[in-house]
């Protein structure tokens, strides 16, 4: 026997099929929007990164091609010349810190994008850590009139051994990324001020310089690598915005946190927090440099 469907069974069937295909209308029509959204930020970013690119080829190329140029006209120069010749010494210096300086952030870059890179943590002198990269940027900060003022705030006594448990590498490119902003960012004739402290067994530094300062805007964008800013600050590490992308990634690899508290034409505060590492991911090592110990007694200030 043939099952005759009414009238009505066929309308409510139609109505239901038509409801069905107008979801599934709906569905693709956002789903097509959000491939869009995709595509174009995908288009966005390699744009960028080509932006990115470009600009650190030029970090790279430029300084050799200048510290050629210089090197150059130093042989040429008569003996009588010695003012001259120490003028292009000190451009020469000038670009191979800033070369050196571009090229660290980059292969620091390289190795966090790639997962190579491990925390490895040490009893550091952190009064020495900082010293000595304050003193790396002297002749940067003579140059731009910035004078760099370091304040520690530890218990009485213990000033000049400063220990903390963490990694010495790292928090060397952490510190110089920020006060190579500072000096950049800060007006001529200025100070930036570098403190350190502990606070609930985490190791706190703050660079303050008193500068152009960063908008609200770009408070937001500023740690992303590929994200260029608006005026204010333009960028960061001389053009392509990898410096404070760096910090973030290291102070995340760390286990810290990075804040920042600006007032345009006012002043910019990084503040770093760092917790104390853990001996048992330590190695027994001294670095190349000497700033760094490893203790294996009682000796030095552990926070």
């Amino acid at each position: 026997m043939t099952n005759k469907i009414s009238d009505e069974q066929l309308l409510q069937e139609l109505e239901k099929r038509f409801t069905d295909n107008k979801k599934s209308l709906v569905q693709l029509q956002k789903l097509t929007k959000q491939l869009k959204e995709v595509n174009a930020k995908l288009e966005e970013s390699e744009a960028l990164k080509t932006h990115f690119i470009s600009n650190i080829t030029n970090e790279i190329i430029n300084p050799f091609a200048a510290i050629l140029g210089l090197s150059r006209s130093i042989l040429d120069a008569k003996r009588e010349s010695w003012d001259k010749v120490i003028s292009m010494v000190q451009l020469i210096h000038s670009e191979a810190f800033n070369l050196d300086f571009q090229l660290k952030n980059i292969f620091a870059a390289a190795k966090l994008e790639a997962g190579e890179w491990k925390p490895e943590i040490m009893n550091v002198d952190i009064n020495q850590v900082i010293e000595n990269t304050i003193q790396s940027f002297k002749y940067e900060s003579d140059k731009k009139g910035v004078k760099l003022n370091y304040e520690i705030e530890v218990s009485p006594g213990i000033e000049k051994s400063f220990y903390f448990l963490t990694d010495p590498e790292k928090l060397r490119i952490i510190l110089s990324n920020l006060v190579n902003n500072a000096i950049k960012y800060s007006h001529s004739d200025s100070e930036a001020i570098i403190k350190a402290w502990v606070e609930d067994n985490k190791l706190c530094i703050s660079v303050t310089d008193f500068g152009i300062g960063v908008s609200e805007e770009n408070q937001q964008i500023i740690f992303d690598r590929f994200k260029r800013l608006d005026t204010g600050i333009n960028s960061v590490n001389r053009g392509h915005g990898l410096g404070l992308s760096v910090n973030k990634a290291i102070i995340d690899l760390l286990d810290g946190d990075i804040s920042l508290d600006s007032k345009p034409e006012e002043k910019t505060v990084f503040t770093i927090k760092l917790p104390s590492g853990d001996m048992s991911d330590s190695i027994d090592a001294t670095s190349d440099d000497g700033n760094e110990f490893m203790f294996d007694g009682d000796e030095g200030e552990l926070f």
